[in-house]
């Protein structure tokens, strides 16, 4: 019997495929769990509609992203943070990533999650920072960080 997935089954198929299973597999567990149903025409044309407009979402999302790239990577977008620092320049505590997106928001007033900042350590020290931020699967953009002090 030919099914479509609906979720992921180990050893079997992943959510979105369709196989052909036993007919006692497909009635006796697969269709009675809710873990996939019958491939008809219906169903098939179905499964073809959900995997356009996914498609279409995610090449929306890159386009956004890519936009997102070139408005931070431009010459004069630089997030400056005012932080304590100690005569040789090093600043008393750190710049985490939260604080770099906050910043800005408030700056810019572009939204961004900390975790997308790719930031390995927190900053420590003055100057100028460049940043990776995951905007994207594929696209990484540099985000210019400069840490002054008070």
């Amino acid at each position: 019997m030919k099914v479509i997935f609906l979720t992921d089954v180990k050893g079997k198929g992943k959510k979105g495929d369709v196989k052909n299973v036993a007919d006692g597999y497909a009635n006796n567990f697969l269709l009675k769990n809710g873990l996939a149903r019958e491939a008809t025409t219906a169903s098939l044309s179905e499964l073809n509609a959900q995997k356009k407009a996914q498609e279409k979402l995610a090449a929306e999302q890159l386009a956004q992203a890519q936009d997102l790239k070139t408005m931070l990577e431009k010459e004069g977008t630089v997030v400056k943070i005012i932080a304590k620092s100690g005569e040789d320049g090093r600043l008393f505590g750190s710049i985490p990533s939260k604080q770099i997106a906050t910043a800005l928001e408030k700056q810019y007033g572009v939204k961004l999650d900390k975790r997308k900042l790719a930031l390995d350590q927190p900053i420590r020290s003055l100057g100028f920072t460049n940043v990776p931020v995951k905007l994207f699967s594929n696209v990484t953009a540099k985000l210019r960080v400069q840490v002054v002090s008070e």
